[in-house]
């Protein structure tokens, strides 16, 4: 790849659209004049002038092509999922020792010592900074960013000013705070511990979104705002090093969008669901944080009726923002609007493409509507509506169905972060929340719940998926855990990808206890899911599984408990 070719991976005056080829190289060519930039055997990546990006962009291209934007979902954790109780039992002092736990997300403060071996050097064994260029040290295939191995992080924690030799850093501390969770060393004094300490460490530093995408989208520039093909080339060079090592790893996303149909379909959630079922891989990813929200409305229209209404409040000062209706098949969907100053755009009758760019004469608002008859690979219709400038107050969109079935639709706003609080649904619907990629098939969901009081996590997002499929699976430790600072102390924090770290370090000792262990050569993220199922704890109060709680509690010496291992009775 041309020292040009290069600079458009990582240019603002470009943006990145993906290409589903599938092995067949023709596609390749889908847009002229870009350069194309290859994942995998299914997937590529094309870097197009930003300026492709027209309002017409879904019309001529389809809404897939966009890859998803995705946000964070974070705001005496051990001894509740009996982690610690395992451990007192010599023959299951299960500490992650030959395995990698991997944190997809914001980077990581190598500097601190959770993140250190006794004798003093580095837990992290690599380190992929996206957001430092370099001419030649990207891990291969990749062409941006700056790969850091072991040799030269110890090399940093010997200098004296070690971001003169290694200069990754993290300045939000969300990855950080996960892999901490997930693999930090025991600090008795702040009562805090990793689940998997004696695990090491794949770290990915995550480069922001590019600003073509966010305009278009209406992300506001200064969200921490993540592309999907930028995690998926993070997956793709996790598997590698763990590969190289020949090592198994846990792998934690604590990240999560309301982009797509929330079916577990799309690049990034179905290569998770393949790599998922991989031996010796296992991957971790959060519910989300959306359940109290109010961004999510689902509507039902009957045979015997025309439509159903939608009332939407928009806050003060709410520059834009995007949202997606997903209407089921085989019916087919239009809307009308109604702004809060009375002024009506009558229905958008549907139609194989439409585009329409709405003006309003009362109030300076511009909508853009698109609409895709087959958005999905279940033939879910998506109408996309883009708000720019909306006047605020109550906004009515009448909903039509056609096709002599009961129609079902649902409607998603953007996650908190790029869109304000003071926009929502009048008559919200709280279940199918999930943020993606919460829906994927093979990845462990997991929610979060008060350890101490075992109440949910107010905010965390409830299932199932939009195809009803039995998401999230599990709970886990999320609210008040005690966590590592920027500034090398202890806090605490709540949120669902807390709750995801907890579960990736849980999964990094099944790892050791099935692969390095050798009792279960073949366990992957299935096979882990099934057996916290199976030893999940559950309320005699509670029907299961169910949309809050999926299966229940995690509670790891149960599990060994119940598939009777040699783990002394209770």
């Amino acid at each position: 790849m041309t020292r040009e070719e290069k600079y458009k991976i990582t240019s603002n005056e470009y943006t990145d659209l993906f290409v589903e080829y599938n092995r067949n190289l023709k596609f390749l060519d889908r847009f002229p004049g870009s350069t194309t930039h290859i994942i995998n055997t299914r997937y590529a990546v094309a870097y197009v002038p930003a300026s492709l990006l027209t309002e017409d962009f879904i019309t001529q291209y389809s809404y897939s092509s966009l890859p998803n934007c995705y946000g964070l979902m974070s705001e005496k954790s051990l001894e509740a999922s009996d982690v610690q109780r395992l451990r007192r039992l010599p023959a299951y002092n299960l500490r992650g020792q030959g395995v990698f736990v991997a944190v997809i997300d914001t980077g990581i403060d190598y500097t601190n010592p959770i993140f250190r071996r006794t004798d003093g050097t580095s837990k992290i064994v690599a380190l992929w900074d996206q957001t430092i260029g370099s001419d030649d040290q990207y891990p291969e295939g990749t062409f941006f960013g700056t790969e850091y191995n072991n040799e030269q992080i110890n090399q940093a924690l010997s200098n004296q000013n070690p971001l003169e030799v290694v200069p990754s850093t993290d300045n939000i501390g969300h990855g950080t705070m996960l892999a901490g969770i997930a693999a930090g060393n025991e600090v008795p004094e702040n009562e805090f511990s990793g689940v998997a300490p004696d695990s090491d460490l794949i770290i990915v530093k995550l480069k922001q979104a590019k600003t073509a995408l966010r305009e278009f989208l209406q992300i506001p520039l200064d969200a921490n705002c993540y592309q999907e093909n930028d995690i998926l080339w993070a997956l793709d060079y996790v598997l590698k090093v763990a590969r190289k090592f020949r090592r198994p790893v846990a792998i934690c996303i604590g990240l999560g969008t309301s982009q797509g149909s929330l079916d577990g379909k799309g690049p990034l959630n179905n290569m998770l669901s393949f790599f998922g079922d991989f031996p010796g891989v296992a991957i971790t990813v959060p519910a989300g944080n959306e359940g109290n929200k109010r961004g999510h409305f689902f509507g039902t229209i009957p045979r015997t009726s025309r439509s159903s209404t939608v009332e939407l409040n928009i806050g003060e000062n709410e520059s834009g923002f995007t949202m997606e209706l997903w209407g089921t098949s085989p019916n087919t969907y239009s809307i009308d609007i109604l702004s809060p100053t009375g002024e009506y755009i009558p229905q958008i009758v549907e139609s194989l493409y439409t585009h329409r760019k709405i003006r309003f004469l009362f109030e300076d608002t511009t909508i853009f509507v698109d609409y895709e008859i087959v958005g999905t690979h279940r033939g879910e219709q998506l109408i996309l509506i883009r708000f720019i400038a909306p006047s605020p107050g109550i906004w009515k969109i009448n909903v039509y169905s056609r096709g002599g079935f009961t129609g079902n639709f649902h409607i998603w706003l953007p996650i908190s972060g790029f869109i304000s609080d003071s926009t929502f649904f009048i008559r919200s619907d709280p279940t199918s929340t999930l943020t993606s990629p919460a829906d994927a098939f093979s990845p462990i969901t997991v929610t979060s719940y008060n350890p101490e009081s075992e109440v949910l996590f107010l905010e965390a997002s409830k299932g199932f998926t939009s195809n009803n499929v039995i998401k999230p699976e599990l709970a886990a430790p999320g609210v008040d855990v005690i966590v590592p600072t920027l500034e090398q102390g202890f806090t605490t924090a709540s949120g669902t990808s807390i709750a995801a770290a907890h579960t990736t370090g849980i999964s990094a000792m099944f790892l050791e206890w099935g692969i390095v262990k050798g009792n279960h050569k073949g366990i992957d993220s299935i096979k882990i899911k099934k057996y916290l199922i199976r030893g999940a704890k559950r309320s005699s109060q509670l029907q299961y599984p169910n949309r809050e709680w999926g299966y229940g509690i995690i509670d790891v010496y149960n599990v060994f408990d119940i598939i009777r291992i040699g783990i002394p009775r209770r």
